[in-house]
């Protein structure tokens, strides 16, 4: 009779026979903890570098003696706050930062209320014209900046271009072989029609987005109280997307008062300087004068007056969602 075999008794599990040692464990617990701030670590670093650095040094250079001689050879001399003193007893200065103003404000009107209009079109369009238009905001979105102000040109070319030749066809003989580029008025709303057709595709996808989460059984309540559409986005729509309203107000003042290759590329802040603003003062003082000290207060000031509107505007924000809470 075969002898009988017995299986090897399992040994007895104690509970931490895969523990890790508490060195390891309190390792794996910093790791854990370092690993969102070693993620976003590239970022920062790419933003200090192209951010953080040149404003502290156009800072710097502001409140220096800094012309083509130091420039080159170094050693620029400290100055204190003399090139804003002169900055500010230039009347051109002002008449820059009132145009400036203008500039932003007429832009910013125009891209809030067309995107607001495009995106309420889009939450009603079918699915086809609805998918058809939203493809021609983003392919309008996704084009270049000097490729879209270089067919903006085109289309304003004063003897061969196509909106010239549309207003003769239209019967408007005046407009037959006139400049654009050379009447202050024309160069500006010419501006003012590229920045906008340029701005109101990512306005108004974000506020069609915005607009789809809000529920359909309220606008279904308003109408058969009998509300009409002005009083259904006044007292509907408006107050629930206000937060997304003043973020995209608040990227677009951005966007528009520091916008310079539009400008630069279509009339280099000509003619007469009719569309020169606060960016492009500052890089025609740098280029032209050599006076790069003037120019970094320049661009101080445009920083300041962007920082000032985007604070004031978080405050805003943060007040309307305390107030609601």
């Amino acid at each position: 009779m075969p002898a009988a075999t017995h299986a090897p008794a399992p040994e007895a599990d104690s509970g931490h026979r895969h523990a890790a040692p508490p060195a390891a464990r309190r390792a794996g617990r910093r790791l854990s903890r370092a690993w969102p701030y070693l993620l976003i670590a590239p970022a920062v670093a790419g933003g200090v570098l192209l951010l953080l650095y040149p404003l502290l040094r156009a800072a710097l250079i502001s409140v220096q003696h800094f012309r083509m001689r130091e420039l080159i050879r170094g050693g620029a001399a400290f100055v204190g706050l003399d090139n804003y003193r002169e900055l500010t007893a230039a009347a051109e200065f002002w008449a820059v930062v009132l145009r400036t103003f203008a500039w932003t404000a007429v832009n910013v009107v125009l891209i809030v209320g067309l995107s607001t209009g495009v995106a309420l079109m889009l939450l009603r369009l079918g699915r086809r014209m609805r998918t058809a238009l939203m493809s021609v905001l983003a392919l309008v979105w996704a084009t270049p900046v000097i490729a879209a102000t270089t067919v903006f040109q085109w289309l304003f070319q004063s003897e061969l271009g196509v909106v010239n030749r549309l207003l003769a066809g239209l019967g408007l003989d005046s407009f037959q072989g006139y400049s654009w580029f050379a009447n202050g008025t024309a160069m500006f709303g010419v501006l003012v029609a590229l920045v906008v057709w340029q701005s109101v595709p990512f306005a108004a996808l974000t506020l069609y987005a915005g607009l789809t989460t809000v529920p359909v059984e309220l606008y279904e309540s308003a109408r058969l109280d009998g509300a009409g559409g002005w009083q259904v986005f006044r007292r509907i729509t408006f107050p629930l997307l206000r937060p997304m309203f003043a973020l995209i107000t608040a990227l677009e003042v951005i966007w528009v008062f520091k916008c310079f290759p539009q400008i630069w590329v279509l009339s280099q802040g000509g003619p007469d300087g009719a569309t020169t603003t606060l960016p492009v003062y500052a890089f025609k003082i740098a280029r032209t004068l050599h006076r790069y000290d003037l120019g970094s207060a320049v661009a101080m000031v445009t920083v300041v007056v962007l920082a000032a509107a985007l604070v004031g505007n978080l405050r805003r924000m943060l007040a309307q969602e305390g107030a609601e809470t």
